[in-house]
């Protein structure tokens, strides 16, 4: 199982000291944290899209790039990359080049977004949210899979011996998680092409997560994946952590309590009981968080957000500290002790360059006894 954290890319001032930093600290502390994630023994970092304050991330490749250049082992991902606005022959050409400086540690989650007026910013309508989802998804799986594509649709220029450039390393395109909050939709997406599902997991009850996380799992299946409880499932988590839980909860609640999104909204102890937001010890955050396979099954992927409501980049990296020494240790194991040997691990570009290698043995195989 994969450990990790993402980030929003947030600019929001301490509501402790009153400062907040600029553009250019909170670019290159960004950087900072996801080296500290990879020391920390963490496995995975992911990086949001937005085209608008207080948000600093409208390239996320650039940024993962450069965090590329600075890691070995680290899985770079996007905790959105919005596949309705963006073009998808930019997000072929962008991700199958990141995968190739980053040696094939990316993948990328496909989302919708939460910024309603960057629809019309880039020439879409919001209401055909869902139906851009599809089709511009539609024409990226062609894209990294085809050498030459022919294509028309409703939201683009037609292509016409279209050779998207570079192609993904070894032939094996990037890993594609579609995340959705809300749409059942995407859900059914995701099963449909036997890709990830990324449940956000962050602003909604545990029912909520558990219906969509089961849909996907039975559309997974009627699509002939395989099994079930063999989708590839991830979750967002929230948490903040100290030794001392009710310390924690007094260091933690002037950020919860004036965080743009749910700032000035229900009480730190209402939220933490209605959402997977979990403040207080490590124990306190193991178990909530082993607490999650009792309602979406075994998965692949936990990532948690750290990083935000203007927390100071010290207190950050303490909590990676605490995370990576304290927390995720004990996750791996427990995970992995109560993981059936049949469910699979998250994939990567080398678990799914070797399955490739397999599937074109075997076909080559047949082919010679036919032949």
């Amino acid at each position: 199982m994969q450990f990790g954290i993402f980030s929003v890319s947030d600019i929001t001032t301490d509501p402790t000291t009153g400062r907040t930093p600029t553009e250019a600290e909170r670019i290159k502390d960004i950087v900072t944290i996801a080296k500290h994630a990879e020391e920390v023994g963490l496995d995975v970092f992911a990086l949001g899209e937005h085209h608008n304050e207080p948000f600093f991330s409208s390239s996320p490749t650039t940024t993962l790039a450069y965090i590329a250049a600075q890691t070995t082992t680290l899985q770079l991902s996007t905790a959105t990359t919005l596949i309705t606005t963006n073009d998808p022959v930019k997000i072929a050409e962008d991700f199958a080049m990141l995968q190739h400086l980053a040696d094939g540690r990316v993948d990328l989650t496909l989302g919708r977004g939460n910024t309603g007026p960057v629809y019309p910013w880039f020439g879409k309508d919001i209401r055909a949210g869902i139906p851009l989802a599809i089709e511009n998804y539609a024409l990226l799986h062609r894209l990294w899979r085809e050498h030459v594509v022919d294509w028309s649709g409703k939201f683009r220029t037609p292509l016409q011996s279209f050779t998207s450039t570079p192609r993904p390393l070894d032939e094996v395109p990037p890993f594609v998680w579609h995340g959705s909050i809300r749409s059942p939709e995407i859900a059914e997406q995701a099963a449909y092409y036997g890709d990830g599902f990324f449940a956000n997991h962050i602003f909604w009850p545990a029912s909520h997560t558990q219906r969509m996380v089961q849909l996907y799992r039975q559309r997974f299946e009627h699509y002939g994946h395989g099994s079930a409880d063999q989708a590839i499932v991830g979750l967002g988590g929230q948490v903040f952590l100290n030794k001392n839980s009710q310390d924690a909860v007094k260091q933690f609640r002037p950020y919860f309590d004036n965080a743009p999104v749910y700032g000035h909204g229900p009480s730190l102890e209402d939220f933490s009981r209605e959402t997977p937001l979990t403040v207080g010890s490590p124990q306190q955050v193991i178990d909530r968080t082993l607490g999650f396979r009792e309602y979406v099954g075994d998965y692949q992927r936990q990532l948690f957000l750290m990083d935000h409501a203007g927390l100071p980049v010290k207190t950050v990296l303490e909590q990676l500290d605490l995370l990576g020494a304290e927390v995720v240790p004990v996750l791996r194991k427990e995970f992995a002790a109560r993981k059936p040997a049949h469910v699979p691990d998250a994939p990567t570009h080398r678990s799914l360059l070797a399955a490739k290698l397999a599937k074109d043995a075997k076909d080559a195989t047949k082919e010679e006894v036919q032949a």
